[in-house]
């Protein structure tokens, strides 16, 4: 089998080297007429070719090396005018292949030449004569041999040859412009071909067909048709030289547009020696140093940036790492090592402070007070530690402080770091970590990744300039956790002490000292912090405000603010005491003082308007007046817990939110059935077992309690616990449960001014609970008069303020019979007929 010297394209300089060898024109140019008379041998040897085709009046040199080829080759030259048959075959990577694997068209050509090479292989010269027709093969061994017929051609003449003609020859002067490999005299050839045929095969030759569209181009049979496909192709080839040639030119367009820069820059650093002056690189390199070394950076710190800057300075300033290490050392120096405020240890000044911006929150004010209080002494009393005072090698001296805020939501966490920043004359940033899932956010990302940048710590000390501001890590209980990491795992060394002064963020890579920065963290539940993140913590509570603070709030604070927010005077507006209380039981019902606000400053707002329109000039706000501007009341407080109460088998308890503490209505029914027992109302497993503990104690004191027997088995008992879209869950309603299931089966309504809360056990006895100050506020903000706690939770009632302490009653229990007793209320026979259970 024979193949082309070079794959697919023809080595044509190969051809014009065996042409001068000959004494012969070059044979592009002068090819033999054959009449169509040529005998042609009934068994003609078949030799097929791989990845090319040979066309009648052209010819190729081939490379024979196959050995049935070279044995076909071997015949064929003893004797005779050595005419063998050229057909391309379908696979060019079958190497054997057989009749089913060759096209039926190919070419009948006579050997002109052929070298024997040392190899083995043998070179041939064939030309094209005419083309053939495979009609039965009639021998594969040792090579194939075939029946043929000629195939005649279809020649048009007229002025549409013409053009194409001419088409053709233009269209081939430009690609030899693209294609060095064709040479000028076979440029010079074509052009002068008369014959369209000869044409046609004699530019397909030498241009890089595909073999299915080389193959397409002998089998045509109409001249005109050959050339309108050759112009084609043509075209197609043309267009793909001519965008390899563009992307070229635009390679070597930014290749010599960056060495012109070199250049550029070459000459410029010559003329700037030459001036005296440095390089815009060598000056920026210069700045980095004085920086560093101006920074107060500690000994790796420097070490580092030392070590960067001399990398910098070799580097050119295109180099895609100059940037990286740019910005890195923008970074490294542009961090506050060594600057910082001095901090206003007056304590007398921080209590003024902390008054002035907060109202009560005395644990909180007082621990601040004892932090300054602990460094103004550390600091006067430094000159006095004498040398032989033990040092504790492993537990360093801490210098910062970790707090934790934990309250509902509206009572002043946030404001609060903002007022001790103030006292203290420190900088103040906050960070808010709620929603929070990637690691990278607080240490950091490495220097490896495009578009790296430092953590949010060291972001805040960036902008806040300073090394011990207090940084406000806010909604620290919502920090989320996903595939990126855990940012609650990272904040581990933050909020250490003992780990926080070298603190290592992933960009800067070498350590910075936190210990002098005050963090403190908010949250509106501790549940959710894992539990190694609470333990480095100081834990201060907040709980919500009585009546009375919040009354002082508003007017201390509120109210001022939103005078000034609404551009009113202070002559304009007043508020009376009785009117903040309005607002604060009609038309608010939270723990903290934010709906408050709102409500004030849609009153003032109202005002403003009226003022504007010149229909008042100043407003007094009473308590008859607050519905004129608020419009109804939102909220019914102790009528709403009256109305719920007034029958049979609902009780009042007490339960704790997030947001604060609140009352909840525990409701019992029965109907006809046997011992089935129902819950709804969205309880978790815990409430839903202190329900059922709740049930079976009853039913174990049913006879006690003067309960028929038979009635469990006659009745279904219902359960429901209002809201029913909102989830609940703990055992401290197990006392309440318990009452109104009593209340239910006794037909004995709850009082209405008695809330209780508590767990239960099955023998009766009310374990402690927690939440309690949160609770008994919310019990206080209805209008709760009494409240049944669990005995042990009297330590708990030191928190409440006085003023709640005395306007309430607290009646502490150790088993259900005493909150049975306190809250069910005496019926009388008139009652006992007309307050029937549900």
């Amino acid at each position: 089998m024979a193949k082309s010297s070079k794959g697919k394209s023809v080595n044509r300089e190969s051809e014009e080297s065996k042409a001068s060898d000959s004494d012969k024109t070059s044979f592009v140019v002068e090819v033999e007429e054959y009449s169509e008379d040529i005998e042609i041998p009934a068994e003609l040897p078949i030799l097929p070719l791989r990845g090319m085709v040979v066309y009648p009046q052209t010819a190729v040199p081939l490379l024979v090396g196959q050995p049935r080829s070279v044995r076909l080759v071997d015949d064929i030259s003893d004797d005779g005018p050595r005419l063998i048959g050229l057909v391309a075959s379908k696979d060019p990577e079958n190497e054997e292949p057989g009749p089913d694997d060759i096209h039926a068209v190919g070419t009948l050509a006579t050997v002109h030449r052929m070298f024997r090479a040392p190899d083995g292989t043998i070179r041939l010269l064939v030309q094209g004569m005419i083309r053939i027709q495979v009609e039965e093969y009639v021998a594969e061994k040792p090579y194939l041999k075939a029946s043929v017929t000629p195939i005649p051609e279809t020649v048009e003449t007229g002025i549409e040859v013409e053009a194409l003609m001419r088409n053709i020859g233009e269209e081939f002067r430009r690609l030899s412009e693209l294609i060095p490999s064709i040479p000028n005299e076979l440029l010079v050839s074509a052009l002068n071909i008369d014959d369209p045929l000869q044409l046609v095969y004699t530019v397909a030759t030498y241009v890089n067909l595909d073999l299915a569209d080389a193959q397409q181009i002998i089998e045509l049979d109409s001249t005109e048709v050959k050339l309108r496909r050759l112009t084609t192709l043509l075209g197609k080839e043309l267009e793909v030289l001519e965008l390899g040639r563009k992307i070229q030119a635009d390679a070597r367009s930014e290749i010599d547009k960056v060495q012109r820069e070199y250049f550029l820059r070459e000459q410029l650093k010559a003329i700037q020696r030459e001036l005296g002056e440095g390089d815009e690189q060598q000056v920026e390199v210069e700045e980095f140093r004085q920086k560093i070394d101006q920074a107060g950076m500690p000994e790796e710190a420097g070490k580092e940036a030392r070590r960067e800057l001399d990398r910098l300075s070799k580097l050119p300033t295109a180099a895609a790492e100059y940037g990286v290490i740019r910005t890195y050392l923008d970074w490294l120096t542009a961090i506050p090592w060594s600057i910082g405020t001095e901090d206003n240890l007056d304590i007398n000044h921080a209590r003024q402070v902390l008054d002035e911006d907060h109202y009560g929150l005395e644990d909180i004010k007082e621990r601040i007070l004892e932090y300054l209080a602990v460094r103004k002494l550390r600091k006067e009393r430094e000159d006095e530690r004498s040398e032989d005072e033990p040092v504790d090698v492993i537990r360093r001296e801490r210098e910062g402080v970790i707090l934790c805020f934990v309250g509902p939501p509206g009572v002043g966490k946030t404001s609060l770091g903002a007022s001790i920043a103030r006292a203290m004359g420190r900088k103040f940033i906050r960070m808010s970590l709620g929603g929070i899932r990637d690691e990278a956010e607080i240490r950091g990302h490495r220097r490896t990744y495009i578009g790296a940048m430092p953590g949010r710590i060291i972001q805040a000390l960036r902008r806040i300039g300073s090394r011990n501001p207090i940084i406000m890590l806010d909604e620290i209980d919502k920090l989320g956790m996903d595939f990126r990491g855990d940012p609650a795992s990272a904040l581990l060394e933050v909020l250490d002490p003992e780990q926080n002064n070298e603190f290592r963020d992933h960009y800067l890579d070498v350590p910075y000292d936190l210990s002098q920065v005050m963090f403190i963290t908010t949250a509106n539940m501790l549940e959710p912090i894992p539990g190694p993140l609470r333990d480095r913590m100081e834990i201060l509570q907040l709980s919500g405000y009585t009546e009375s603070e919040k009354v002082q709030i508003a007017q201390g604070y509120l109210v001022p603010r939103q005078i000034r927010e609404n551009s009113l005077r202070q002559e304009e507006i007043s508020f009376d005491d009785q009117a903040v209380r309005t607002l604060i039981r009609d038309y608010t019902r939270e723990a903290g003082v934010r709906n408050l606000e709102r409500e004030i400053g849609s009153v003032c707002r109202k005002i403003v308007t009226r003022i504007a329109e010149g229909s008042v000039e100043s407003v007094r706000v009473t308590e008859d007046r607050v519905g004129e501007y608020l419009g109804k009341p939102k909220y019914y407080n102790i009528t709403e817990i009256e109305e719920r109460t007034c029958i049979p088998g609902v009780a009042t308890g007490l339960v704790w939110t997030p947001v604060g503490g609140d009352i909840v209505f525990i409701e019992a029914a029965r109907m006809p059935g046997s011992k089935g027992f129902i819950l709804t109302g969205q309880l978790g497993d815990v409430m839903q077992e202190s329900a059922r503990a709740a049930l079976s104690y009853i039913r174990a004191r049913a006879s006690e309690l003067n309960i028929d027997e038979k009635w469990f088995e006659e009745n279904d008992v219902h359960l429901h616990v209002p809201a029913g879209a909102v989830a609940k869950d703990g055992p401290s309603a197990g006392i309440t449960m318990a009452t109104a299931l009593a209340s239910l089966l006794t037909r004995r309504p709850v009082n209405a001014s008695v809330a209780m809360t508590g767990e239960i056990t099955l023998r009766g006895q009310v374990l402690p609970i927690g939440g309690v100050k949160e609770k008994v506020l919310a019990a206080h903000r209805f209008g709760v008069k009494t409240v049944i706690l669990p005995s042990r939770n009297e330590k708990d009632l030191d928190d409440i303020p006085e003023e709640i302490r005395e306007d309430m009653t607290f009646i502490l229990v150790e088993r259900v019979e005493q909150v049975l007793e306190s809250a069910l209320e005496q019926v009388d026979s008139h009652n006992h007929e007309n307050n029937d259970s549900p």
